[in-house]
């Protein structure tokens, strides 16, 4: 994945941070900061940080700019990625006949507010920007035949470049969503025509997709190859070779028989097997198709050598999780892939609990619509009081968007219940930060045959 490298190193998050993730639909309806987050939740569980989805469906950088002090900065964040482009680049203007010319209109005006967002946060020296060149819109799959806008890819690559010049500048860091996916998108593509990582509309990337956005900013981090846990035995002398992020005490047994307890100092990272998110068909895990992200950021190895030539029986806390052979186990076999165990399943409550916290979180970026896209213009930012209420009626009747945002809006429109979906969000994120401590677990290897 060599274009990767267009990405500057990111300094991983620290205790207390607080990350505003600042964008349009693909960071408001999308997973990939959710998904960071889980890492850090798993990978990190003694450090607790505080991630926030701070992205509204359709904002192109004027918008940004203009909900930037009263959407964003009353997060206090420590951190702030700014991500923005695919709307900046325009849709049905690629039919026209002067559409560089308007391209140019549209970049030149997406620059000038970017600069005002600019001139706010170096206002801010105690935050550390992160600018994300945006996930690629994808003009040559075969997935869809709508949306085909030729030279939009183009464009969106130019803004890519500015960004990436910008942040240089101001050396913030860098992380390129763009040409890596773009590349993964064309090396499938070979095999198969009608492959996307934003297979239904060009535009949005399915669950798979913001996984592999997330992969990238780890990886950005320098968070590869960092392991659950790697811990090497010998079965012969009983000796502990190596453990990596993890403690190994009370080996007993022999070469046909070898028991220890086992604690690690982070959970697996667990991948979803389900689909979340409006229009999405595809699920978390399967990333894994086309980016190394059980290789690089999923290691929970687990070697014995000098083993008893055989098959041996591997149970944790007297569960049953499979059975290897002595040359496997002498090589080294990943615990990270055994959904069984009960680490891993302790991951998985964790993964579960920040699934809902995001669904929570989803209603409140659909206040957030209503009150930028709809109520700000009018004079009724957070007015929340019936004048705001018959606006948006009024909206929705000719705007589908509008419409689809209505049925939360009618429950959101009062504080009381924004205030009591914060709550719950509270509630699960320490829930998450109780149970997400690894536990020492009990190992061990039986000859079977």
């Amino acid at each position: 994945m060599g274009a990767s490298a267009q990405s500057q190193n990111v300094a991983p998050f620290k205790n207390g941070d607080r990350v505003a993730f600042v964008g349009n639909s693909i960071t408001d309806g999308g997973h990939y900061h959710s998904y960071i987050w889980l890492y850090y939740m798993t990978h990190f569980p003694e450090m607790r940080i505080t991630c926030y989805n701070i992205g509204i469906g359709g904002d192109v950088a004027r918008q940004i700019a203009r909900r930037f002090d009263t959407d964003v900065m009353v997060h206090h964040p420590t951190v702030l990625t700014l991500s923005w482009g695919m709307n900046d680049t325009g849709y049905f203007e690629w039919f026209r006949d002067d559409a560089q010319q308007t391209l140019q209109n549209r970049l030149d005006t997406s620059y000038k507010y970017y600069h005002q967002i600019e001139a706010k946060l170096l206002k801010h020296p105690e935050i550390k920007p992160i600018l994300i060149a945006s996930s690629p819109y994808d003009e040559f799959t075969y997935a869809t035949p709508n949306n085909i806008y030729r030279g939009k890819s183009a464009a969106l690559l130019k803004v890519a470049e500015f960004q990436q010049q910008a942040a240089q500048k101001n050396n913030w860091g860098f992380v390129d969503f763009n040409r890596p996916m773009t590349e993964i998108n064309k090396r499938e593509q070979v095999k198969n025509p009608a492959y996307s990582l934003t297979p239904n509309d060009r535009i949005h990337p399915d669950n798979d997709g913001h996984m592999v956005m997330a992969y990238l900013f780890l990886k950005a981090q320098g968070l590869a190859n960092k392991p659950v846990a790697d811990v090497e035995l010998d079965a012969a002398s009983k000796q502990i070779l190596k453990a990596d992020n993890s403690k190994i005490s009370k080996v007993t047994g022999d070469v046909n028989n070898i028991t220890f307890d086992y604690l690690a100092k982070s959970l697996p990272y667990p991948l979803d097997t389900v689909s979340h998110g409006w229009g999405n068909k595809r699920r978390q895990s399967e990333a894994v198709k086309v980016a190394p992200i059980i290789q690089e950021l999923d290691r929970e190895m687990l070697t014995v050598k000098n083993l008893q030539s055989g098959s041996y029986q591997l149970s944790i806390d007297g569960e049953k999780i499979g059975a290897w052979s002595a040359d496997q186990l002498g090589r080294g076999i990943n615990l990270a892939e055994q959904t069984a165990t009960p680490q891993y399943q302790q991951a998985m409550q964790v993964m579960h609990l920040n699934e809902e916290r995001w669904e929570i979180e989803r209603r409140l970026r659909n206040h957030a619509f209503m009150e930028y896209n709809v109520l700000l213009e009018r004079g009724l930012l957070n007015a929340d009081n019936r004048a705001a209420m018959d606006t948006v009626n009024v909206r929705a009747k000719k705007d589908i968007f509008v419409a689809g945002n209505k049925p939360s809006y009618l429950l959101s429109q009062y504080k009381n219940i924004r205030e009591a979906w914060q709550m719950e969000q509270d509630v699960l994120v320490n829930q998450i930060y109780k149970i997400n401590k690894p536990v020492t677990r009990k190992i061990s290897l039986t000859r079977i045959n």
